[in-house]
């Protein structure tokens, strides 16, 4: 049976994680899994809500987050990864479900953002290697 993925977008830097979405989705299908839930947030920082509602529905086995934060000329950047990477982290232990990074950042440049593209690509490698060892 296959890996039953769900997709927790950040629309904030929209051109790149736009990018992210389509290869993480590509990646999942070569892979065997199906991306059967998408929702999508304004930014990485909202995601932990839209996670947690995720992970209660039971046709969902993973859920792979895929976000970009750019550096701006404040610490604003490292703050909302940090928050948002921690409250990933206790909603995988709570629902006993792998929720994979796949947030790019923070202390990059738009630049380092387009060549982090891969970075769902990761995210969803991760989510189905988890599934399969935790079953």
């Amino acid at each position: 049976m296959a890996i039953k993925l769900g997709f927790v977008v950040a629309e904030f830097n929209r051109d790149i994680t736009y990018m992210m979405e389509i290869e993480a989705e590509e990646h999942a299908k070569f892979l065997g899994a199906e991306v059967v839930e998408r929702f999508y947030v304004p930014g990485a920082y909202d995601m932990p809500l839209a996670i947690k509602k995720m992970l209660k529905q039971k046709n969902v086995d993973a859920v792979v987050t895929i976000g970009c934060v750019i550096e701006g000329s404040t610490e604003h950047d490292e703050i909302v990864v940090q928050h948002a990477a921690r409250k990933i982290i206790d909603l995988s232990l709570e629902f006993e479900k792998p929720v994979t990074l796949g947030i790019s950042g923070p202390g990059m440049t738009r630049l380092e953002a387009n060549d982090r593209v891969d970075y769902g690509k990761r995210a969803v490698e991760s989510a189905i290697k988890l599934v399969q060892r935790l079953a």
